[in-house]
C-alpha cells in the first residue's frame, strides 16, 4: 500500500489546484499526501499517522458506522458510544412503551446493569483500505456489456473479499469510484452486542421537528448513547449476560473549551451519498420528474400516519421511527428541488458538458468519447417519465407495511411452508416471533388509509408512464378494492397466520391477495423495456467515460470520489451565516439557551421543553459548561463537506479532540450533494457542552459524564 500512487495524488504532482479545504470527503490514506500539510496550516496539530494507522492506534479505530446508517464514536475506555437522537431513534422507540415511553420521556441507565438490549444493533470497526483498481479492470475490456462487465468484476471482488476476510473474522467491501474507474476494498469488524444506555426526552433530542429540519439557527439535542460489549477476550459475540464492556484501540477525549470563529474543524464519518459527478440531463430529472413525485408520494405517506399517531401513545410509538425517516428526506428533497432551482446547477452542468463534448470530438478524443454525452441524453430523454412513476411507486411501497411483503416477510413464510417437516420445526419458533413482531410494528385502519391514499395518488400521477397491471385492473376503485383484500388475506390477522404456521402451503401465501398486490408492484418497479434496457447499458459505459474524460481533459474541478458509505474525513473551519435576526447570538455560528427558550411553546408537539430545563435556564444553572461569556451553548456551525451518513459523526478541534457532534445541514446549500457551495454550506452540530450539560445538570446522570476524559483547554 505503501508504493500506491493515486490519480489523486498524480493531479497534485502535475500541478492541479486542490479543491479548497472545506470542500471535499477525503480517504483517510490519502490524507499524508494530499491534505495533511493544509490541515496543518488550518490548525491541525496530529500527524498523518495518529489520523490513520493500520498497525496502530488512530483517530479511525474511534470511529464507528452505526447501524449502517449513521456515524458514532467512542468516548471512554469502557466503550461509551455518541450519536444522534435521530440515529438512535429505531432502537429507542422499540425500547419504549406507553408505560415506558423513552422516546418521549428519556431514559439513563444508572448502571450498566441497567443497559437495554435493542433486537437488532450493530456498529462497524473501519480496519484498513487499499487501493485494488489496477487488479479488477485488467479483468474487464470496453467491448464488455455492462453485464459482462459487472460479471467479471464482482467475481473477481468475491476473491479479494475471501482473501481479506481472515476466514469470516472480518467484512470486506470492494467499492467502486469515480463512476467504476477506480475501486477499493475496505475491511471492517461488525459488533453486534450494542446496548441502549440513554437518551434525552424527544422534546429535547428533537426539538424543532420537522419545521426546523434543515434549517438554521438551530436548538436540537441531537444526541443519543450506546455501550459496546464483546467476549471476555474483546472479541465480537451475540448478545450475553456474560459479555462485557469492549476495550477500545481509541476513544475521543472531550474538550469543553468551546468554539470560536475560524477554529479548525475536523469530521470523521460514513458520508452516505454524493452525485457531484451527475449530469446535466439527471439533475434536470430529479428537479422535474423524480424528486417532486418523490415529495408529493412523502407527504401522502406521513399525512395518513399522522392522523393516527396523534391519537395515542401507543400508535404514535409504532410509526415515530418509520414517519421521521420519511419526513426527513421529504424535506430534504423539496429543498434540493428549490436550490437546485434556483442556483441553476443542470445549466452549469450542461455548459460544462459542452466544453467536454468539444473536448470528445477533436480527432485524438472522438473514437472513445464522442458519442458520451448524446448517448448521456438520450438516456434521460426516455426514463424521465419512468422516474416520476417510480417515484410514487417507491412511495407507495416505503411508506405501506404491506408494499415489500413480497420480498421480505411473505417470502419468509413462503420458505417456511417449502421447507420439509424438520426445517420447518426448526425455523417455527423464529417465525412465530416475527409473525408478532409483524403485528406489534403496524395498525392494520393505518395501514389500510396509507396503502389507498398511494394507490390513488400513484394511479392519478403516474400518468407518463405505464401503470402496475393490478393497479389498471382495479379501476379508481381503492377504497373497495383494499377493503377486500385487508378481509381476505391472512397478512392482516395475526390468528390466521398462526394457523398458517400449524399448517402451511405456499400457495396460500403466494397467492394472497395482498402478496400478490405486492408482488406485482415490485415486479412492475424493476421491469425494464429492451429500449431502455439497451439505452441504461449505453449510459453506464458513458456515464464512466464522461468522468474519465473530465478527468483527464481536466475540465473536472472535483478531485475527490463521491461518498458512498465509506470512511471520510472534512475539514474546514467554525464559521458564520449572514446576520438572522432569529438569532440572539452576537455572531451567527453558534446559539444559545435564551434563543430555544425563545422558541417555546408549551404542549406544542415541535418546540415544548421540559419544565426542569426551563426552570435551570430561569436560574441560569449551567455549572462548568456555559460559555467563558456567560450564555449556555447549543448548536454551532462549521463550513465541513458532509451529507446523510454523517448523522452522528464527531466534530474535532486541530487536537483531534471532541468539540461537538454533527446532525444536518442548511438548507439553503440542499444541493450540496451534486455541487458543493463554497459561500452558503454549512454543518450544523450539538455543542459537546450542550450534550454534557443535558446529561449531568438535566439529567442527574453525572456517572455518564464521570467515564469520560475531559479536558478543558
Amino acid at each position: 500500500m505503501k508504493r500506491i500512487i493515486t490519480s489523486l495524488l498524480l493531479l497534485l504532482i502535475l500541478g492541479v489546484e486542490v479543491s479548497k479545504a472545506d470542500e471535499g470527503m477525503w480517504f483517510l490514506m490519502s490524507i499524508k499526501r494530499l491534505n495533511h500539510r493544509d490541515m496543518e496550516k488550518m490548525g491541525l496539530q496530529l500527524t498523518a499517522e495518529e489520523i490513520y494507522a493500520i498497525n496502530n492506534s488512530s483517530l479511525k479505530d474511534a470511529i464507528v458506522q452505526f447501524n449502517g446508517g449513521c456515524t458514532a464514536e467512542l468516548i471512554s475506555k469502557d466503550a461509551l458510544v455518541l450519536t444522534n437522537h435521530h440515529c438512535g431513534y429505531d432502537a429507542i422507540a422499540e425500547l419504549s412503551t406507553p408505560e415506558a415511553n423513552f422516546l418521549k420521556n428519556g431514559y439513563w441507565a444508572s448502571s450498566k446493569d441497567k443497559e437495554l438490549k435493542p433486537k437488532s444493533l450493530f456498529v462497524r470497526f473501519f480496519v484498513r483500505m487499499d487501493d485494488v483498481s489496477k487488479r479488477i479492470l485488467a479483468k474487464v475490456n470496453p467491448q464488455m456489456s455492462e453485464a459482462d462487465r459487472d460479471k467479471a468484476i464482482m467475481e473477481e471482488i468475491a476473491l479479494i473479499e475471501k482473501e481479506n476476510n481472515e476466514g469470516g473474522k472480518y467484512t470486506v467491501s470492494v467499492r467502486s469510484f469515480f463512476q467504476g474507474n477506480e475501486f477499493y476494498y475496505f475491511v471492517y469488524q461488525d459488533y453486534k452486542d450494542v446496548r441502549f444506555v440513554g437518551t434525552p426526552p424527544e422534546s429535547i433530542g428533537k426539538f424543532g421537528g420537522d419545521t426546523d429540519n434543515w434549517e438554521w439557527p438551530r436548538q436540537t439535542g441531537d444526541f443519543s448513547m450506546f455501550r459496546i460489549y464483546a467476549d471476555a477476550n474483546g472479541n465480537p459475540a451475540e448478545y450475553s449476560v456474560n459479555n462485557v464492556p469492549l476495550k477500545p484501540k481509541k476513544y475521543l477525549t472531550v474538550n469543553t473549551g468551546g468554539v470560536k470563529e475560524n477554529d479548525f474543524a475536523m469530521i470523521l464519518g460514513y458520508p452516505g451519498r454524493t452525485n457531484r459527478w451527475m449530469p446535466a440531463g439527471g439533475i434536470e430529472q430529479n428537479v422535474k420528474f423524480a424528486y417532486p413525485a418523490w415529495v408529493e408520494g412523502s407527504k401522502t405517506g406521513m399525512d395518513n400516519m399522522k392522523k393516527y399517531m396523534i391519537q395515542s401513545d401507543k400508535l404514535n410509538l409504532i410509526y415515530a421511527s418509520k414517519y421521521a425517516g420519511v419526513a426527513n428526506y421529504w424535506k430534504n428533497r423539496q429543498g434540493m428541488i428549490d436550490a437546485l432551482t434556483k442556483f441553476g446547477t443542470a445549466k452549469s452542468k450542461a455548459e460544462q458538458e459542452a466544453k467536454f463534448n468539444a473536448w470528445a470530438n477533436k480527432p485524438a478524443n472522438k473514437a472513445k468519447y464522442g458519442t458520451v454525452v448524446e448517448k448521456i441524453n438520450a438516456y434521460y430523454k426516455l426514463t424521465n417519465e419512468k422516474a416520476r412513476h417510480d417515484n410514487y411507486l417507491q412511495q407507495l411501497l416505503r411508506t405501506s407495511s404491506f408494499g415489500f411483503i413480497s420480498r421480505g416477510f411473505g417470502k419468509q413464510l413462503a420458505n417456511y411452508a417449502a421447507a420439509d417437516a424438520a426445517g420447518r420445526e426448526k425455523m417455527k419458533p423464529e417465525m412465530a416471533t416475527e409473525v408478532k413482531s409483524f403485528f406489534e410494528e403496524m395498525h392494520l385502519p393505518a395501514e389500510k388509509d396509507i396503502l389507498k391514499a398511494q394507490l390513488a395518488l400513484y394511479s392519478a400521477k403516474s400518468v407518463g408512464y405505464t401503470l402496475a397491471p393490478s393497479v389498471i385492473a382495479m379501476g379508481k376503485n381503492f377504497d373497495a378494492h383494499v377493503n377486500a383484500i385487508f378481509t381476505m388475506s391472512i397478512f392482516t390477522s395475526e390468528e390466521k397466520l398462526m394457523a398458517f404456521l400449524d399448517a402451511p402451503s405456499k400457495g396460500q401465501v403466494t397467492n394472497d391477495p395482498i402478496y400478490a398486490l405486492s408482488n406485482d408492484l415490485m415486479t412492475h418497479l424493476g421491469f425494464k423495456s429492451d429500449e431502455v434496457t439497451k439505452a441504461q447499458n449505453d449510459f453506464l459505459a458513458s456515464y464512466r467515460l464522461l468522468v474519465e474524460g473530465l478527468r483527464e481533459s481536466k475540465l473536472a474541478t472535483i478531485q475527490y470520489p463521491d461518498a458512498n458509505s465509506t470512511l471520510r474525513l472534512t475539514y474546514g473551519k467554525v464559521r458564520a451565516l449572514p446576520v438572522d435576526k432569529r438569532n440572539d447570538a452576537k455572531v451567527n455560528y453558534y446559539t444559545t439557551m435564551e434563543s430555544m427558550v425563545k422558541k417555546y411553546k408549551a404542549g406544542d408537539a415541535e418546540f415544548d421543553l421540559p419544565a426542569r430545563l426551563l426552570e435551570l435556564y430561569k436560574q441560569k444553572d449551567f455549572g462548568k459548561y456555559a460559555d467563558a461569556k456567560g450564555y449556555m451553548p447549543v448548536c454551532f456551525l462549521t463550513d465541513n463537506d458532509i451529507t446523510g451518513g454523517n448523522s452522528g459523526s464527531p466534530v474535532l478541534n486541530g487536537k483531534g479532540q471532541l468539540i461537538g457532534l454533527a446532525f444536518d445541514g442548511n438548507i439553503e446549500a440542499m444541493a450540496g450533494d451534486v455541487i458543493f457551495d463554497k459561500k452558503l454550506q454549512r454543518t450544523i452540530n450539538v455543542d459537546i457542552r450542550y450534550v454534557l450539560w443535558v446529561i449531568e445538570k438535566y439529567a442527574g446522570a453525572k456517572n455518564i459524564v464521570d467515564e469520560m476524559d475531559i479536558v478543558n483547554n
